[in-house]
């Protein structure tokens, strides 16, 4: 595996810092979103915003450990909103 410029880590860096501020802005849908869905796709939003970050990581360091998180934290993630989704339509949130 190749190493990478230091040019193109500090990029990879900053793009992982502009995801998480990504994040940090969907925190408000999850706060004050007026509807069910809205909470859960922004939970959504912010899981899938923090797999992105875990991969620009694992490219900036050259560690591919990383990865290996980013995947499980995906299924999680995918898990956690078919649950959330499941109950909210047996409580009758839908429809």
């Amino acid at each position: 595996m190749s190493e990478l410029t230091p040019l193109v880590s500090d990029v990879l860096i900053g793009a992982a810092g502009a995801f998480a501020v990504l994040a940090v802005v969907v925190l408000y849908r999850v706060a004050s979103g007026p509807t069910m869905q809205d909470r859960v796709i922004a939970v959504n939003i912010i899981g899938s915003n923090t797999v992105v970050i875990i991969a620009l990581l694992a490219a900036a360091f050259g560690e591919p450990g990383f990865l290996d998180v980013a995947l499980i934290y995906a299924l999680l993630n995918f898990l956690m909103s078919i649950a959330i989704s499941k109950f909210t339509v047996e409580r009758g949130g839908i429809i």
